[in-house]
């Protein structure tokens, strides 16, 4: 007799409940900060205990070389294909965040957008300084002054059950900001020989995907093979691909026509977060984050002046930019800090803010493309400052929210 129940294909599609339940957990802050540290740790396993390999795996090259020079790598790939899906819900976060969010009233969004603006400019400040002397490197600047949303937010949120709403976000719009600053660095600072043929050429399909989103044409079939043209007339012009993502993130829509349950921002973000939680961010990790832990490699971490630099960006500069640049706008503007939220909750927040992870790395590799072994010590001190802000801010985010939950035991024992 057969067998009346169903077998399920090994590594077969899943049920659709199964798919669904799948997809939310991708879109939760936890489950992505955790995919990302576990790439993170096997890229650090998996290039010390087999570099060679390690190596060839990253420089193996797929894609047609005509006509737009698409035979990359897989490192290029991840950094400049990858990264571009992470930097489109970025796009949205934004678009979001000024439509409807914390950015679109003036007043709640001073603080949190003067806060991002110090927390770019004091890290890039230290990293200055540390590099002034002979072997410095100026270059770098920009290394340090990049938050990890995905980790910031994880941690948030495994340590933060009894923190105000408020306090995540101020952190959110805060990365957001911190993010579209990002952007225009890499555009500015770290994208060269453009030409503008292609650039032109992709600013017109930029135009048309505009065009068709705002007359309401759908259809997946349309966007998906423009939005693929789009970045690779991004990536040909010299302009870091990556701009495309978050520039057809800035267009789509974000309040909703009469009978829609969604918002096309809204909807295609939802679509979208689980395959760059689950998916893109992870495997760019596991691209950019191998680079040699030895004990030689950590003490050039803080023996030398880029490294140096970066770790103190990072867990100094972030964190005085952040809380100092608040504290003064607050001092002597109109700003106020949200009555729910203490001091010491934004210097934790401030502290946080230091994980400099996803686009630290990707800017030491855009920073110093003639140096690998000066970007592979950056890349290191990126990990090392990461992981010193994450646990200094575990363990303050942790006294504040034994403090709120104390205060909510109080409150409920009065009722």
């Amino acid at each position: 007799m057969s067998d009346p129940t169903p077998r399920r294909q090994f590594l077969g599609r899943l049920p659709l409940p199964e798919r669904a339940f799948l997809a939310d957990a991708l879109r939760a802050e936890t489950v992505g900060g955790i995919l990302l540290l576990c790439a993170a740790v096997v890229a650090l396993v998996w290039a010390n205990a087999w570099p060679a390999g390690y190596q060839s795996v990253l420089d193996r090259t797929i894609g047609p070389s005509a006509p737009l020079h698409l035979d990359l790598s897989l490192d290029t790939w991840a950094k400049d294909g990858l990264l571009a899906v992470f930097f489109f819900v970025a796009g949205v976060e934004l678009k979001r965040e000024l439509v409807s969010g914390e950015l679109r009233d003036p007043r709640a969004a001073a603080l949190p957008v003067v806060a991002a603006v110090c927390g770019v400019a004091l890290p890039a400040a230290v990293y200055a300084l540390v590099n002034l002397g002979p072997g410095g490197e100026p270059a770098g600047w920009a290394i340090p002054t990049a938050t990890d949303i995905a980790f910031a937010l994880g941690v948030l949120a495994v340590v933060g059950s009894h923190l105000p709403s408020s306090l995540r976000a101020f952190l959110l719009t805060l990365a957001v900001v911190d993010d579209l600053i990002a952007i225009l660095i890499i555009a500015i600072f770290y994208s060269h020989g453009i030409k503008l043929w292609a650039l032109g050429l992709a600013v017109l399909g930029l135009g048309l995907f505009y065009l068709l989103h705002r007359k309401r044409v759908h259809g997946w079939y349309l966007y998906l093979p423009l939005a693929f043209v789009i970045w690779a007339l991004m990536h040909e012009s010299g302009i870091h691909a990556t701009v495309a993502g978050v520039a057809m993130g800035l267009m789509l829509r974000c309040t909703k026509d009469p009978g829609e349950q969604h918002s096309p921002a809204e909807h295609i973000e939802h679509l979208v977060r689980p395959f760059s939680a689950g998916f893109c961010v992870p495997v760019f990790a596991l691209f950019a984050a191998g680079v040699s832990i030895g004990p030689s490699a950590i003490g050039q971490v803080f023996t030398q002046a880029s490294p140096l630099g970066v770790v103190l960006g990072l867990l100094v500069g972030k964190t005085v930019g952040i809380f100092g640049g608040t504290w003064l706008a607050a001092r002597f503007t109109r700003a106020e800090l949200n009555p729910e939220l203490e001091w010491s909750d934004l210097f934790a927040v401030a502290v946080l803010a230091g994980i400099g992870f996803t686009v630290s790395l990707l800017i030491s590799e855009l920073a110093f493309p003639d140096d690998h072994a000066l970007a592979e010590r950056d890349k290191a001190a990126v990990l090392v400052g990461s992981l010193i802000c994450a646990v200094v801010a575990a363990v303050l985010l942790r006294l504040r929210n034994r403090s709120y939950r104390r205060i909510h035991e109080e409150e409920q024992a009065e009722w």
